[in-house]
């Protein structure tokens, strides 16, 4: 009877193969230290299974009935009773599958058109992610060590899907491991396929608008392209901090700090005037601009100012837009007194940063607190729409129910803007003009701002190590380069020991990224050269938005040198 089954069942039979290949050894448990940045950076450790007490002098097996697990204890001085029990309990599987029909492999996913799928698992669940073609530093595309195996119903692979084949589902996926089991407890009987986690990779819509190859919007930044005004400038960099209220020079050639100077509580941001004559230290908390003397290096007479949480300028080089977050508006300023002019109450909770649009007639600004992005028209002055980010393609889970959109720069060739998330790791695509999500691309841990090469054939992405604002140091910060025109991260390069990469940018030849430490009390100098980190320099606590001294382009709209 049990013979005839199995030759007429093959699910029955496969059920059995399955259970004989199960490993013994319970799936290790993740660390303390594993569990706690998982709770802090607010995303679900991936497959972490519930701890099994050992059980001294005993070796188990695990066998699978019909998604459940029995845990059979096999003791050495019992042999002779286990083994006929074993023999009853062969029986009763056999007897157990025809009764079910074949349901037990259609819970194993064998029969529901859908595959077992390899994720991986970093140190703290919020590694770099999967993305086609490019593995993080250290791999070569196959499964690592710690992973975990997941059922994904067949409908979510579509042939179309963009998710890379590093993840084990595309040709020559290095997935071979048989199913691993999720828990060592005897879960709740279920009636259908348990739901899978959000899946992570690169996405591209099909209806995103097209590459625009022969448009460079960066093309004017380079080291021949200087502005005059910038030709007896004191090659400097400055470096704002939150807690002392104070901007910190540092000499880039002997990496020093030689000058400290007040700039305002909360100093948030060191950004160039649009003509490029003067620097500004903007204070969240102080009330103020500090001007400084970019001949001297020296600070200038404070500028009364409202909320100024950071500073960008019209592209006509008229007004100053002070970003007064806290308010959720922006204030038009005259340009070279700060004579205030007009102000708008955008609704946008946690305005944060901005970008114009390669034609200039509107902008676009992140709502960090809320999620969303609006869109802001010139001509109008005036709010025109405004979105909200969905994560689901990020795969990230977010810890307040929502994204948080950070910094956010026009692609090389003006067809798209990338959003960095602290939340998503990684960078949306925003069609501007329509005002849509058409794609993701996975980063880092906490993706931050971006910055575009001298040439901007290249942007490199911070990622921040952290999507918790206020810490913890030492973070999985990295900086991943993008290719816009691929509209994909190429490279990763990681801070060895670990970091808080900020804002900060490129250097005049484009040779150096220069970035604060937010959490680490320390500035980063990046090699984009050779790649990799160069220099760490000591500062003060909360270094923010540091700015490199001087820099080519034609003009600034602002921030620490978003420059045309």
């Amino acid at each position: 009877m049990g013979a005839v089954a199995l030759s007429h069942n093959p699910a029955s039979a496969q059920l059995l193969a399955v259970a004989m290949t199960i490993p013994s050894a319970p799936l290790p448990e993740p660390t303390e230290a594993e569990s706690t940045d998982a709770e802090l950076a607010g995303v679900e450790p991936a497959g972490s299974p519930s701890p099994e007490p050992e059980i001294e002098g005993t070796s188990r097996t695990n066998a699978l009935l019909g998604g459940a697990t029995e845990n059979v204890v096999v003791r050495e001085r019992d042999r002779r009773v286990v083994a006929g029990v074993a023999a009853a309990v062969v029986l009763s599987l056999i007897v157990f599958a025809i009764t079910r029909g074949g349901s037990a492999a259609t819970d194993l996913g064998t029969n529901a058109g859908g595959s077992v799928t390899t994720i991986a698992t970093s140190l703290n669940t919020e590694g770099f992610g999967e993305r086609s073609g490019n593995d993080p530093p250290g791999t070569d595309g196959t499964e690592p060590s710690g992973s975990t195996s997941i059922f994904v119903p067949g409908s979510l692979l579509e042939p179309s899907s963009t998710l890379p084949a590093a993840v084990g589902l595309g040709p020559g996926s290095p997935t071979t491991r048989g199913p691993t089991l999720p828990s060592t407890t005897r879960p709740a009987p279920a009636t259908t396929a348990p739901a899978p986690r959000p899946q992570r990779g690169r996405v591209i819509a099909a209806d995103a608008p097209a590459v625009q190859f022969g448009t460079n919007v960066y093309g004017n930044i380079g080291p021949d392209n200087a502005n005059p005004a910038t030709a007896d400038h004191r090659s400097l960099v400055y470096v704002p901090h939150e807690v002392s209220g104070t901007t910190m020079v540092i000499d880039p050639v002997t990496k020093q700090v030689i000058d400290t100077f007040t700039s305002g509580a909360e100093s948030q941001h060191v950004v160039p005037s649009f003509d490029m004559t003067k620097l500004y230290a903007v204070s969240g908390q102080g009330g103020r601009i500090t001007p400084i003397d970019p001949v001297t290096g020296k600070p200038e007479a404070a500028i009364p100012a409202r909320d100024a949480y950071n500073l960008y300028f019209t592209p006509d080089g008229a007004e100053a837009i002070i970003v007064a977050e806290g308010a959720q508006r922006l204030d038009f300023v005259d340009a070279q007194t700060f004579e205030p002019h007009s102000s708008v109450q955008t609704q946008c909770y946690g305005l944060n940063h901005l970008d114009y649009s390669a034609d200039f007639s509107y902008f676009l600004a992140t709502c960090e607190f809320e999620g969303a992005i609006i869109k802001f028209d010139m001509a109008s002055r005036r709010v025109i729409a405004k979105m909200k980010i969905d994560m689901t393609p990020s795969g990230r889970i977010p810890r307040r129910g929502f994204s948080m959109p950070q910094d956010i720069r026009l692609s090389s060739d003006g067809s798209v803007f990338f959003v960095a998330d602290l939340q998503s790791d990684g960078l949306y695509l925003i069609d501007g003009d329509s005002l849509r999500q058409v794609g993701f691309l996975p980063a880092g841990v906490g993706t931050h701002s971006l910055y575009p090469s001298r040439d901007g054939k290249r942007m490199y992405v911070i990622n921040r190590g952290t999507g918790i604002i206020g810490g913890p140091p030492h973070g999985a910060g990295s900086v991943s380069v993008l290719d816009p025109y691929r509209r994909e991260i190429i490279e990763d390069w990681p801070i060895p020991g670990g970091g808080s990469p900020d804002m900060g940018n490129v250097t005049w030849d484009g040779s150096e990224l220069w970035l604060g430490g937010r959490y680490d009390s320390e500035v980063y100098v990046f090699d984009l050269v050779w790649g990799g980190l160069k220099d760490r320099i000591p500062v003060g606590t909360n270094p923010h938005g540091l700015t490199v001294w001087p820099q080519p382009g034609r003009f600034s709209l602002g921030h620490t040198g978003n420059t045309r």
